[in-house]
């Protein structure tokens, strides 16, 4: 018979009961009035016999029977040996040591009290990590940005690594994309955060993630699976314990939860289908970024040509907005880490600070071509250090027809560099890709005209005249 992979077992167990819902069995003593391992006990067992129709998973917190010594380590064994057979349980035991240490505590969930996956911490490194994960078959959910408030004393530090400056918690969500070599690792990540989450999705596009907090501890349902589901619709499980165990009937409100979870699911795939899909949370949230900041503006403006536009793009107020122009520069490092160059080369004036930013993001040089030729000191045409025979990436904030790119590359390529791609923050889609492509250059960009108008239409950002003349613009200028 085949053995199947943790997270295999767990999407058969999905897609059986139609479910993402995962039903915590937090068994505090308050709520007994004799606490004892036997009331834990019995307390999830009809907590099992309840909800096991609506359960992706059980989640049994280990604290609640440890606290009983002996006799609660025997009524968590026959808690999980009481789950259907075919429903994963992973137990919430946030187990971290030495690799000697970690492969007592897997023997112990795994072997003695049966579980199938187990919550454990990051900050022991990858090792740690090893005696959990050797059998595919058991599964761990790595701590990478817990629901409580305290969360962000470490976990929302900065840190400086290959791909710039990053949360911690972005590192640990990288780290594990790379770890997941058997598929069975996956993230906690609260519900309470639904911007960490989504950027937790952006670094690890393919695991499963564990999201606590919806429920009592506030979090909120429809902003978790906005941000945190994968592009095929699943990936998330949603944990609820105590709004359950509280309810007058744990069945009906296991089942009604699992029904909300469903509708809101169908709900985030029908708006993503709407604005042509596909745009991760971070990049649809950039979108409404520019618009809030008036960087993109839609209304009725005269260009410099003498043609007039209904919609206007003005990138050099970037630099009025910080935490945008860092959410700029962080939506360039994708396509740039997937670049080989040695720097990048600004086009004045307004991809100046965005390729400042970038670099001090992603610790890649910065060298610009000036507009016009310096008839003192140095009369560099270039400014900034390089070496003749290096690469280099050209970084501008849009693009139109490209005209403004070969002048700069005509620039770069005559003092001996050797430029192959260009990227930009948005592409008005009037011709720039095509005849870069003519020429052999490579075109990229984070953002397209259409996608922004697309997720402004979904959000109901802007009203239906505007989109519409735009898009007729738009429609316009690809045929001029």
């Amino acid at each position: 018979m085949k053995e199947y992979a943790f997270f295999e077992q767990l999407e058969k167990r999905v897609r059986q009961a139609d479910s993402l819902l995962c039903v915590g069995l937090d068994p505090h003593p308050s709520e007994f009035k004799q606490p004892a391992a036997a009331a834990a006990r019995d307390f999830c067992l009809r907590m099992i016999a309840a909800t096991a129709d609506a359960a992706a998973a059980f989640k049994p917190n280990a604290a609640f029977f440890e606290v009983y010594g002996g006799e609660g380590f025997e009524a968590l064994r026959q808690v999980i040996a009481a789950v259907p057979a075919g429903i994963p349980v992973i137990l919430d035991a946030k187990r971290g040591d030495i690799a000697s240490t970690s492969q007592a505590y897997a023997t112990a969930a795994f072997t003695m009290l049966g579980a199938h996956a187990i919550t454990a911490s990051p900050y022991l490194g990858g090792d740690a990590l090893e005696p959990f994960l050797a059998d595919a078959r058991h599964g761990v959910f790595l701590l990478c940005k817990t629901s409580n408030p305290g969360s962000g004393d470490l976990q929302d530090l900065r840190v400086f690594t290959g791909r710039g400056w990053v949360q911690v918690y972005e590192q640990v969500a990288a780290l594990a994309q790379a770890w997941n070599r058997k598929n069975n690792l996956g993230l906690v990540v609260g519900a309470t955060y639904p911007q960490a989450l989504a950027e937790v999705r952006l670094c690890a596009p393919d695991l499963w993630i564990l999201a606590p907090g919806v429920g009592a501890q506030g979090g909120d349902l429809r902003a978790a699976l906005q941000a945190g589901l994968r592009r095929d619709g699943s990936g998330l499980l949603i944990n609820v314990s105590r709004s359950l165990a509280r309810a007058e009937s744990s069945q009906g409100a296991a089942e009604e939860m699992r029904l909300a979870i469903n509708r809101e699911r169908a709900s985030v795939r029908a708006t993503r289908q709407a604005s042509g899909a596909t745009l991760p949370l971070p990049l649809a949230r950039l979108a409404d970024g520019l618009l809030d900041s008036g960087c993109v503006r839609l209304g009725q403006f005269t260009l410099k040509s003498g043609l007039v536009s209904p919609i206007y793009i003005d990138l050099r107020r970037l630099v009025s907005y910080p935490d945008l122009l860092t959410q700029v520069a962080a939506a360039y490092a994708p396509i740039l880490h997937g670049l080989s160059f040695q720097r990048i080369a600004a086009l004045p004036y307004a991809a100046i600070p965005i390729a400042t930013a970038i670099s001090l993001m992603g610790n890649w040089p910065v060298i610009y071509p000036r507009k016009e030729v310096k008839t003192y000191g140095t009369r560099v045409e270039i400014e900034g250090v390089y070496e003749p025979g290096e690469a280099v990436v050209v970084v501008d904030d849009l693009a139109t027809t490209g005209e403004s790119k070969f002048e700069a590359i005509e620039k770069l390529t005559s003092a001996g560099l050797r430029v192959t791609d260009v990227v930009v923050l948005i592409d008005r889609e009037s011709g720039a890709a095509q005849a870069l492509s003519q020429a052999g250059i490579r075109f990229h960009a984070v953002l397209t005209l259409t996608q922004l108008l697309n997720v402004w239409e979904a959000g109901g950002r802007v009203p239906a005249g505007q989109i519409a003349a735009a898009r007729e613009f738009l429609t316009g200028s690809r045929s001029r």
